[in-house]
């Protein structure tokens, strides 16, 4: 078991999944998280995103601001990670796909 996943982490992760509307998320990590981790967050998966796009590292930092160390780790993490980028990456092109 890895050592963050534990009964904490269970009952924050419920709390977010019982969330059901982007105003309830706003308010939610609003209050839970500060603003540069928000931005932190934001920035990670928009390079994510743009990495999933076969963009390259000038045109992602151009575009996003993040270091070519936060580019290589957002890398490193759809390459060898647990596949969290991507899951929610694909259902959002699903849900703009059938929407």
């Amino acid at each position: 078991m890895k050592p963050y996943h534990n009964k904490d982490m269970d009952f924050l992760y419920r709390g977010i999944l019982s969330l059901q509307t982007r105003e309830e998320c706003y308010a939610f990590f609003e209050d839970v998280c500060t603003i540069k981790e928000l931005q932190a967050m934001a920035q990670r998966f928009r390079v994510a995103s743009q990495l999933k796009e076969n963009k390259n590292y000038n045109e992602i930092q151009a575009d996003t601001g993040a270091s070519s160390a936060t580019i290589s780790r957002v890398n490193k993490c759809l390459l060898y990670g647990s596949g969290g980028y991507a899951t929610a990456l694909e259902r959002m092109e699903k849900e703009r796909d059938d929407g």
